[in-house]
């Protein structure tokens, strides 16, 4: 197992240290200018605009520095951050390729991230606490290892440490540094409370790397109860002690359980394994559920007919129902997602089997839908087709009579829209790109805008809905920490506070005549409350087991629909609208408006030694500390070593050390250094660039070194082998343009491409030379032109393979400039993807086609696929088709104690045939292969076996498959 892991570290390592493809990343606008703040911990780094509030979260994260890093007991390096304002999704990062930490500038819509927080704040105490946990690797061995290898040598130590402490603990630690935090936060736990209520009792191995039919919750809630529970019971600062044991530990496998083992084990007891942290974590969790669930009085309802996926059987696929709207008093829209299905508008009805009206492409926060008896709006992503790092958010609008769909507009920034009753204007939340929010009306027929509704507390907007007058909204709005539910008059702006301002997380306000539904935690659990707008009284309207939303009123009013959570999924539940029946609760939650501490965390906000600071932080106003603002240049700062050194290649025949440079903006990347090859016992060096902050990408590389070259000599005595070594200078420049044309359910892409390549060759005495190589001709020049799209169908985790979609890639290449070697090649090649007979079966049909030069004196490498099992034989043309049909087997939950889990059994059938000039191969085969995970590793692999049958020669092949190493 030792040696496993070392090979498994090792294959990561000479992955990121060898690879000479530069990839394509995400940038900003070339004309967006960037500015730069430097404190005493950190370089803000934020574009033209932008100063106000890149003031105020340099400040922001210079007051948490020393709050956020006290319980891991290591102050962190200073660290650049980049503040994005051009992108739409909510977001934040930590990365040490290069070392730095990204905040996409857009607070979501959703309330069970953002919570009562500033997302600024959020994502500075959450962010910041990655960065605490990157540089407690740097001790004993990792030390080392950064100083022989940069950042690829801290990655090392890290990798013996699973993600869900990562995420688990900075969750942790925003909840206990703030009085929101997403471990306050009904929601977050739901899916885990769900499963272990339902008995549902997943082990660890199965908790960490997931299912393809279950619902197993994500690293950030597994993790959050893990690290919570250690911290109750060892102290606030077991994880430093911890993490300080398993750095100073050889990254033997599960040395990280070993050093919990060694920090639990005291006088009298045991110390825990990792697998008993979670058992004890799990059933802590389950208890304090259990009690809860005692305590309640459910209020009846009754579930809509659905059809998800296996519903009869006794594991169906995990399933949601959520957001309803209703269409007419027996008929409502709600949006059907899960693991066998994208997200899709669906009808449900008391006495219709379910109807699916439209498959949805990529949301921005799916949980805003809106809809009249013939309208149905949401918002969209909208991709830029070549700045990855500008996102839009745009409207959609589909008429549920015709089917016609509206993409209503285009390049804008709103997050949430609601229809008027009468289907003329919208309500919009517009997020500008100096970080205010504002609510916007816009013409339901054009998208103009109509009015931009003042917003004099520069609050931020969540969820607005219209009011059946078509004129007044009901929208929450949120400073400070405190939140209500505002009552805005369209025309003349006046606005009315429905509730008392607090720190309850209200959210998803739905007007009903006289009352305003919405969502609440105050009771511990999500529920439906009301607010009398007439009398300001709240009312609590459901009590249900596990969490009721998103409330919606038929048109006759007499019924009440929302979305009710179970381990299997959301499912859409009805009950009359009754409002005498209604719990009269407290307008102001009686705790001051915080979610009902739950014993998860118990005392640790009184005991985490930066917990209280934390809390005054984010309390007060930043400090009016104003930093000198300076230009950053991109050229000035295009060069930015991230990793060095020595690295084995994954195969262990490769040794290169070098060095991988890319600036903080992504703009050029950079390596250069010295490979050698033991299998042919030689070396080169060699350098790759690209410049990716223009239009066009430029990229450019050379290479020089040794080959050997091995022939049989037909002419000499016994056809004798010979061998020479010989000297090569190699020159590749071009031009690509990749654009990325996604705007709806299908994924879509092209890309443009000219290269020039120039290979010299001196030293080479064989008397012969293979086609494809330069050899004693001398040297080559050749140009390369290349075209590609592809348009595939969003896929389910359960899909195999796209279920729908085409590619086609053209290139041509040729030798114009003359010389010893000529050449030329032209290629296409063209994919289908159909359905297949099953739900997530997928076949895919192949064809190409490719033309070489009759007399040409070199042969470039091929540019089609040819038959799986059969060695390429050059053509002059050459025809090529296959065929291939992918399915599921079975989803599995296999453990192989410690070592593996295995969670699904793949199959695909195919079928290669090949036409040249000269000859025709035919091959079958079939692959068998297991997604799993190796030594509890949470990204998944794949490989498998693959026999073929030669149809030509009758002989069979077995080979084997790896497939996906999830990189």
């Amino acid at each position: 197992m030792r040696t496993y892991l070392l090979v498994f570290f090792w294959l990561i390592v000479g992955r990121l240290g060898v690879a000479q493809s530069l990839p394509v990343l995400d940038q900003n606008p070339a004309s967006l200018r960037w500015h730069q703040l430097n404190t005493p911990h950190f370089r803000v780094l934020y574009p033209m605009g932008f100063d106000s509030t890149a003031q105020r979260t340099a400040g922001r994260l210079e007051q948490l520095y020393e709050p956020v890093s006290a319980s891991l007991g290591k102050r962190p390096r200073r660290i650049s951050v980049l503040l994005q304002n051009q992108n739409t999704s909510s977001n934040g990062f930590v990365t040490l390729y290069p070392r730095r930490s990204e905040f996409f500038a857009v607070p979501p819509q959703d309330p069970t991230l953002l919570g009562t927080l500033n997302w600024l704040d959020l994502l500075a105490v959450h962010e910041f606490r990655h960065v605490v946990q990157y540089d407690k690797a740097l001790q004993h061995y990792g030390k080392v290892l950064y100083s022989l290898l940069g950042n690829t040598g801290l990655y090392i130590p890290l990798l013996t440490v699973p993600d869900w402490f990562a995420e688990g603990d900075a969750v942790g630690t925003e909840t206990l540094l703030s009085t929101s935090g997403r471990g306050r936060i009904p929601n977050f736990d739901l899916g885990m409370r769900a499963n272990r209520l339902a008995g549902l009792d997943f082990d660890y191995q199965k908790a960490v790397c997931g299912s393809f039919r279950d619902n197993v919750p994500n690293h950030y809630v597994l993790g959050y109860f893990m690290t919570t529970y250690l911290k109750r019971t060892y102290g606030p600062d077991v994880w430093d002690r911890v993490l300080n044991r398993n750095y100073r530990r050889f990254p033997w496998p599960f040395a990280f359980s070993r050093s919990i083992r060694d920090v639990t084990t005291t006088a009298t007891q045991p110390g825990l394994s990792v697998e008993a942290l979670y058992q004890q974590s799990m059933s802590d969790a389950t208890d304090s559920w259990e009690k809860q669930r005692a305590t309640l009085t459910l209020t009846p309802a009754t579930s809509l007919p659905v059809s998800a996926e296996k519903q009869q059987t006794s594991r169906p696929v995990f399933t949601n129902y959520q957001h309803p709207q209703f269409l007419n008093d027996s008929t409502l829209i709600c949006v059907k997602s899960g693991l066998g299905d994208t997200p899709r508008l669906v009808l449900l009805s008391a006495n219709k089997p379910e109807q699916t009206i439209h498959v949805q492409g990529f949301t921005n926060d799916p949980g805003m839908l809106s809809a009249t008896p013939t309208m149905v709006s949401w918002i969209e992503f909208g991709y830029d087709p070549r700045w990855g790092q500008r996102l839009y958010s745009t409207v959609r609008l589909l008429n549920i009579k015709t089917g016609k769909l509206t993409r209503l507009t285009h390049r804008t920034r709103y997050t949430a829209v609601a229809l008027s009753p009468d289907n003329n204007q919208l309500i919009v939340v517009d997020n500008t790109t100096d970080y205010h929010t504002r609510l916007v009306v816009l013409d339901a027929k054009t998208g103009a805008v109509l009015k931009t509704l003042a917003n004099p507390d520069d609050a931020f907007y969540q969820h607005p809905r219209w009011q059946a007058d078509g004129r007044t909204i009901v929208v929450v709005w949120l400073k400070d920490g405190q939140k209500t539910i505002q009552r805005i008059d369209t025309q003349t702006g006046e606005t009315t506070d429905l509730l008392p301002r607090s720190g309850d997380n209200s959210s998803n306000p739905q007007p009903a005549g006289d009352y305003v539904l919405f969502n609440s935690p105050r009771s511990g659990i999500d529920n439906i409350y009301a607010v009398d707008t007439r009398s300001g009284q709240v009312a609590q309207v459901t009590s249900r087991p596990l969490a009721a939303y998103h409330a919606a009123v038929s048109p006759s009013g007499r019924t009440l629909a929302f979305d009710d959570f179970a381990a299997t999924g959301s499912r859409i539940q009805t009950m009359p609208f009754a409002p005498t029946s209604w719990a009269v609760v407290s307008a102001v939650p009686a705790n001051g408006g915080s979610t009902p501490p739950v014993r998860f965390f118990g005392k640790l906000p009184q005991q985490d030694p930066g917990a209280a600071a934390g809390r005054a932080v984010l309390r007060d106003s930043v400090p009016s500390v104003t930093y000198r603002a300076k230009r950053f240049s991109r050229l000035g700062h295009a060069l930015n070593p991230y990793s060095w050194g020595a690295v084995l290649g994954s195969t262990g025949q490769s040794l290169t050390v070098g060095l991988n440079s890319q600036d903080l903006l992504s703009t050029t990347q950079f390596g250069v250094g010295y490979a050698y090859n033991q299998a042919e016992r030689v070396g080169n060096f060699f350098a790759n660039l690209s410049y990716q902050g223009a239009y066009p990408i430029f990229d450019l590389s050379f290479q020089r070194g040794n080959r050997n070259t091995s022939i049989i000599d037909r002419t000499a005595p016994n056809d004798s082998l010979r061998s020479d070594r010989w000297q090569y200078n190699q020159l590749t420049a071009g031009v690509r343009l990749p654009l990325r044309l996604t705007n709806s359910k299908y994924v879509r892409s092209m890309s443009l491409s000219t290269y020039y390549n120039y290979q010299q060759v001196t030293g080479y005495d064989l008397p012969v030379r293979y086609a494809t190589e330069v050899g004693f001709a001398g040297s080559l020049s050749a140009l390369t032109y290349g075209f590609s799209f592809s348009q595939v169908i969003r896929q389910s985790k359960r899909d195999v393979a796209p279920r729908w979609g085409q590619a086609l890639s053209i290139s041509y290449r040729h030798t114009p400039f003359g010389g010893r070697l000529q050449a030329s090649q032209l290629a296409a090649q063209g994919l289908l993807y159909v359905p297949g007979l099953g739900k997530h079966h997928s076949l895919r049909l192949r064809g190409g086609y490719q033309q070489q030069g009759a007399g040409d004196s070199y042969l470039f490498s091929p540019a089609v696929a040819y038959p799986r099992g059969q060695a390429y034989v050059s053509t002059t043309q050459l025809y090529t088709t296959s065929a291939d049909y992918r399915l599921p087997l079975a989803d599995t939950h296999w453990s192989l104690g410690r070592l593996a889990y295995v969670q699904r059994v793949k199959a695909n059938v195919f079928y290669d045939f090949a036409q040249g000039t000269n000859y025709q191969y035919q091959t079958v085969g079939i692959d068998l292969s297991l997604v799993f995970n190796v030594l509890r590793i949470r990204t998944p692999l794949e490989a498998g076996i693959r026999t073929i049958y030669n149809v030509n020669t009758g002989l069979p092949l077995i080979q084997p498959l790896v497939i996906d190493i999830g990189f």
